[in-house]
């Protein structure tokens, strides 16, 4: 075997780009795998521990939501707040008891914990939502409807029912896009 140096190419023997047809280029290469791989954050275990985390603080960030709609309706609608353990301006002691703010002297005021619990119950509940999108690798969309789900009252079960849905049928689906260690 001996290699032989090509010949240089002459110019003017080229054909004119314009003259080229289909047939003279010949077939073009086979295109890659077009459909791509799903790939996942975390493995089965760690998505379905965060499944779970997002699961319990859709829950509590719901019903806080609706404790905290039922304590606005009481306090704006009526003048009332839940007060617990205290004594009101007659006197009287009270171990539980919708008053109005200035007639409470003494007592925990369970309104205000409703409004603080359910505060940070929500950021924890943005963590959750964001510690399974992360191992999802969903779309910014999901997360933005995911976060919405502990802003309107009801919402959140239903965000929480169907984003576990879809994270059970995805796996499901494609068991071999688990990240592996």
């Amino acid at each position: 075997m001996t290699d032989k140096p090509t010949p240089p190419v002459d110019p003017t023997t080229l054909p004119d780009p314009e003259d080229i047809t289909e047939d003279d280029v010949g077939q073009a290469p086979p295109r890659p795998e077009g459909k791509k791989k799903r790939r996942f954050g975390g493995t089965h275990r760690q998505i379905r521990s965060a499944q779970r985390l997002y699961t319990v603080t859709a829950w509590f960030s719901g019903i806080f939501l609706l404790l905290l709609v039922v304590q606005m309706i009481v306090k704006y609608g009526f003048g009332y707040e839940m007060f617990a353990g205290g004594v009101a301006e007659d006197g009287t002691e009270f171990i539980l008891g919708f008053y109005h703010q200035d007639a409470v002297l003494e007592g925990v005021n369970i309104s205000l914990l409703i409004l603080i619990i359910h505060g940070w119950g929500y950021v924890i509940y943005l963590l959750g939502c964001f510690r399974l999108w992360a191992m999802m690798r969903w779309g910014g969309i999901r997360l933005m409807a995911m976060a919405g789900g502990g802003v309107v009252p009801f919402l959140s079960f239903i965000v929480e029912k169907r984003v576990n849905k879809d994270v059970r049928r995805e796996l499901a689906a494609h068991p071999e896009a688990v990240l592996r260690y």
